[in-house]
């Protein structure tokens, strides 16, 4: 069995999502976000953002994380600050020696809902039907398990592929 922790990252709110792959079988484990102060400085919201998700991992303890790759979009300031949270945030789960698979979002998509440019409410709903008891407790949260999901997906591969590279 493997733990496996999603996140989805964002400078206001990060989502987490946990799950546990035995074999084939997908079994939720717990979901949520964590949260920086708007009104702080940037470099007191990344500190916020990554000290809450080092306490999400310390509770969990997953095997593994997976993140999104960044989104780039036409404003270069708010792309910096996304890049700058991923940053604070891929940091927290490198520091207990974590392994970190990256994601692009329409590999995410098309792992969980079969198309790479997926509406989130179809992710949300194949979410929902790959992880029956899973409360989904936010947007954020469900992107954070989609990734998960995704990583429980190819990380098989993943492994093949590196063991293959150091031969």
């Amino acid at each position: 069995m493997v733990r496996i922790i999603g996140l989805d990252p964002g400078l206001r709110n990060t989502g987490w999502g946990v799950i546990d792959v035995d074999g084939s079988r997908l079994i939720y484990v717990a979901d949520g976000a964590v949260h920086s102060d708007a009104e702080a400085p940037l470099a007191e919201r990344l500190l916020q953002i990554h000290a809450q998700v080092l306490a999400v991992l310390q509770e969990y303890a997953p095997d593994e994380a997976a993140i999104e790759e960044t989104f780039v979009n036409s404003d270069a300031r708010a792309t910096l600050k996304l890049g700058q949270a991923r940053g604070a945030v891929m940091l927290a789960p490198a520091s207990f020696r974590i392994t970190v698979a990256e994601y692009a979002p329409n590999q995410v998509k098309k792992s969980v809902v079969g198309a790479g440019h997926a509406e989130k409410i179809q992710v949300k709903h194949m979410v929902k039907v790959l992880l029956p008891k899973a409360t989904l407790h936010s947007a954020d949260s469900t992107d954070a398990l989609a990734i998960a999901i995704c990583h429980a997906h190819h990380r098989s591969a993943r492994s093949l592929a590196a063991v293959l590279a150091r031969s």
